[in-house]
């Protein structure tokens, strides 16, 4: 190949994000009434008894976040004590056996570390799954909560969620149907992407759409896989916190940020009609650990279109993804003390 044709070569199509893992994974499993010493052991298959608990009555809650290399080789995980907490606080919820925060906090670590080599250089990171799943064999449990359980810890290498370049995203409103149940849209658990995933994809045929953001009863909450944030410059308007929807930790942090440089950041609830009013001048976007921060450039409701300011990625958007993103890669401070340094 000349070196003109090099140049001009299309980059190497990466995997789908999540799709490829990490050689190791930590496992440890829960037993009268204690969690036993974790191990760190190939990715393989579980053994699983076909009467566990998981596999009839879904008690099953995970997290992702990711670690991130820094130019001078160091790897850093991106606000892991907080992610942990909201493990324990879904497995809480479904009654599941609390992760210890310490034990968790080291299967993280090390397999991080024993698996240092499959950080990616930035844009690129190493997502970290952990999952906890009801293992007690009963198929008659069905108003019994599991009493013995197993705490995976998995790692992907990820790379550039927006390799291609930003694009605006095209939402549906739904100001009808909700994405969990009110007790339950604060645990991360996998009915509630499953709930949200057979309206997502009729809307996406019937609308051509991204995503579906869920507003029961005209009032703005979340999409089914990501927070919702509406923007303009020095200012941000997101839900107020409450059960009904996923207290991202994404959210949280640029929330943070926004609040250090003088925004005005309400968290309040807000509606439908208020949002599109919002959109003719503003900014909407998406947060979750994922893509960060993604820019809505279409509202759909009721079968009417609404474009969202020019239609395309807003600069409030691209500047405080870039800030968030600059701080997990070490190239700004870190003045919250949201990384960890993993030894090695």
């Amino acid at each position: 190949m000349t070196a003109a044709a090099e140049k001009t070569a299309p980059a190497p199509q990466r995997p789908a994000f999540g799709t490829v893992l990490a050689p190791l994974m930590a496992v440890a499993t829960y037993q009268n009434g204690r969690w036993g010493q974790a191990e760190v052991r190939p990715v393989g298959p579980l053994e699983l008894s076909p009467a566990a608990h998981v596999l009839h009555y879904a008690s099953t809650c995970f997290e992702g976040f990711k670690a991130f290399r820094h130019a001078d080789g160091s790897v850093h995980v991106f606000r892991m004590a907080r992610h942990i907490e909201r493990m324990r606080q879904s497995a809480r919820q479904l009654v599941l056996p609390q992760p210890d925060a310490a034990q968790l906090a080291e299967m993280v670590t090390t397999v991080i570390a024993r698996c240092r080599d499959s950080v990616p250089e930035a844009p690129g990171a190493l997502y970290l799954r952990p999952l906890l799943i009801g293992t007690t064999a009963n198929i008659g449990a069905a108003a019994t909560p599991a009493s013995e359980a197993m705490l995976l810890v998995l790692a992907s290498p990820v790379w550039d969620y927006f390799a291609g370049g930003m694009k605006p995203l095209r939402i549906l409103v739904d100001d009808v149907n909700t994405r969990s149940t009110a007790q339950m849209g604060m645990v991360k658990t996998g009915g509630n992407y499953a709930a949200a995933l057979g309206p997502t994809l009729a809307a996406r045929a019937e609308a051509q759409v991204d995503q579906v953001l869920f507003c029961p009863g005209g009032e703005v909450q979340e999409t089914g896989a990501a927070n919702f944030l509406l923007l303009r410059e020095g200012a941000l308007l997101t839900r107020s916190l409450d059960g009904t929807f996923l207290h991202g930790v994404t959210r949280d942090s640029l929330l943070t940020l926004a609040r250090d440089q003088g925004f005005k950041v309400e968290e309040r609830v807000f509606t439908v009609a208020e949002m599109l009013e919002w959109a003719k001048t503003g900014e909407a976007a998406l947060s979750g650990t994922a893509a960060v921060l993604a820019g809505v450039g279409t509202l759909i409701h009721r079968g009417s279109e609404h474009r969202v300011g020019s239609g395309e990625v807003g600069a409030v958007t691209r500047a405080l993804r870039a800030q968030l993103v600059a701080i997990q890669q070490g190239t700004a401070p870190d003045r919250h003390g949201w990384l960890t340094r993993i030894a090695g």
